[in-house]
């Protein structure tokens, strides 16, 4: 039951993240999504690596959302530099 938490966690923090970063991102909704869901295990690994919060523990603590959107804007970020300037001849 934790990991559907866990995506469900995810696929908000996409949202929340794509919403929050100004221009257009690369990918549809789709991607944005899936880049959420990377998003917010990395921002669990952060949380647990840096302060030693357990971000799958409780879906409704803040750090948890926190954690996820930060890790969710990070993965978009890097997203974005990568695909986003790509040009089509």
């Amino acid at each position: 039951m934790a990991w559907i938490a866990f995506l469900v966690l995810g696929l908000i923090a996409g949202v929340i993240a794509r919403i929050i970063i100004p221009g257009k991102q690369p990918g549809g909704f789709w991607v944005t999504l899936l880049l959420g869901v990377l998003g917010a295990m990395l921002g669990g690994w952060i949380g647990s690596a840096l302060f030693k919060i357990d971000a799958m523990a409780e879906f409704w603590s803040w750090e948890s959302w926190l954690f996820s959107v930060i890790g969710a804007i990070i993965v978009i970020l890097i997203a974005q530099a990568i695909f986003g300037r790509r040009k089509t001849a």
